[in-house]
């Protein structure tokens, strides 16, 4: 399984709140489209996001999971939401799953693929959350 690293405060609105879009400036590729991705929180913050709410102070860590239900480009951002941006790619967002804990690791740009302890304990977490 994928990994997409966020900076917060969005990761944690994506894992605890309403965001439900991903704005990025590359487009998807099509191979992840419709796939099932682990969300990561950056180490860093974007320091220009204004997003209030708990979950905003989790770095280095896998706090969710999700699936890519494709994506758009979007002029003026309008299209999805109070979390669309104008001029950018809208990575649409379904079936998100908040971890119970978050589970340590070090993000990368773009997909990457964690690493077979990380995904031992995100599964660990899972079945917790489906009892």
């Amino acid at each position: 399984m994928k990994a997409l690293t966020i900076r917060q405060p969005w990761v944690g609105a994506i894992a605890h709140q309403t965001k439900r879009v991903e704005n990025r400036t590359w487009k998807l590729p099509a191979k992840h489209e419709r796939t099932r991705i682990l969300i990561h929180a950056a180490a860093k913050p974007d320091l220009n996001a204004t997003v209030y709410g708990d979950h905003l102070d989790v770095y280095s860590a896998i706090v969710a999971v999700a699936t890519i239900t494709g994506s758009h480009w979007s002029d003026d951002g309008r299209c999805c939401g109070p979390w669309g941006e104008e001029g950018v790619y809208h990575w649409g967002l379904a079936d998100v799953i908040a971890l119970p804990e978050p589970v340590a690791a070090k993000g990368a740009l773009g997909f990457w693929t964690p690493d077979g302890d990380v995904l031992a304990a995100v599964e660990t977490r899972l079945l917790a959350v489906a009892r």
